[in-house]
C-alpha cells in the first residue's frame, strides 16, 4: 500500500513541472511589447473588404492572436446605408460597439436602441443581437471579449468570389461560432 502511494506521488511531482511548463507557455505566446495601428490601417490583414451582410471594410486593429484569444477589436467603415447583420448569437463572446461616425439601430433580445456617434452598446453573449447601418456612412469599433472567431469570419466572408446566398452565410456563421436565428433589421 506504502509503494503504491509513493509511486503515486512521484507521478503527481513528474508532471507538475509539465503543467507549469505548459502554462508558461501559454503566457509567453501573448504579446509582451506595446504596437501602434495607424489611424486607417488594418493589422496583419490591411483593409477587409467584406461581402454577404454587407459591402463594408473592416481593419483588425487588435488581433485575437495579440491577445491570446482574450480580446479582439476591429474598426469596421460603414457604407450600405440599410444593411447589416442577419439576427444571430454569440455562444461565447461579449460583443461591445463605439460609434465613431453615423447612426446605427440595434437589436439586443426584445429591444431596439438607436445610437450615434459616441454612443456604445454592449451585447451580451447567448442573447441575439442585430443591427443595421442607417446613415448614408459611419464607422464604428467593434471589441470581442474573448476573441472567438470573429476575424475569421470576416476573411472568410472577403474571400468570397460571390455574393453568398443566406444559406451560406448562415453557414459560414455556424462555422465561427455564431448562429443566425433571424433576418436582419429594417430601418423604416
Amino acid at each position: 500500500m506504502k509503494r503504491n502511494k509513493f509511486i503515486a506521488s512521484i507521478l503527481t511531482l513528474a508532471a507538475t513541472p509539465l503543467i507549469s511548463a505548459a502554462q508558461l507557455q501559454k503566457a509567453f505566446k501573448r504579446k509582451i511589447k506595446g504596437f501602434k495601428i495607424a489611424a486607417g490601417e488594418g493589422r496583419i490583414h490591411g483593409h477587409i473588404k467584406l461581402k454577404g451582410v454587407n459591402s463594408n471594410i473592416l481593419d483588425v486593429k487588435i488581433s485575437g492572436i495579440d491577445t491570446n484569444g482574450e480580446l479582439a477589436i476591429f474598426e469596421q467603415t460603414s457604407l450600405t446605408q440599410g444593411k447589416g447583420t442577419p439576427l444571430h448569437i454569440h455562444h461565447t463572446q461579449d460583443e461591445i460597439f463605439y460609434v465613431l461616425e453615423g447612426s446605427y439601430k440595434f437589436q439586443v433580445g426584445d429591444d431596439q436602441h438607436d445610437l450615434t456617434t459616441g454612443d456604445s452598446i454592449f451585447l451580451p453573449r447567448k442573447v441575439a443581437h442585430a443591427w443595421t447601418q442607417v446613415s448614408a456612412k459611419g464607422k464604428m469599433n467593434v471589441i470581442m471579449q474573448p476573441a472567438g472567431k470573429l476575424e475569421n469570419f470576416f476573411l472568410t466572408m472577403a474571400a468570397l468570389k460571390h455574393e453568398p446566398s443566406q444559406q451560406e452565410i448562415a453557414k459560414i456563421f455556424s462555422d465561427n461560432e455564431m448562429q443566425v436565428v433571424g433576418p436582419p433589421l429594417k430601418i423604416d
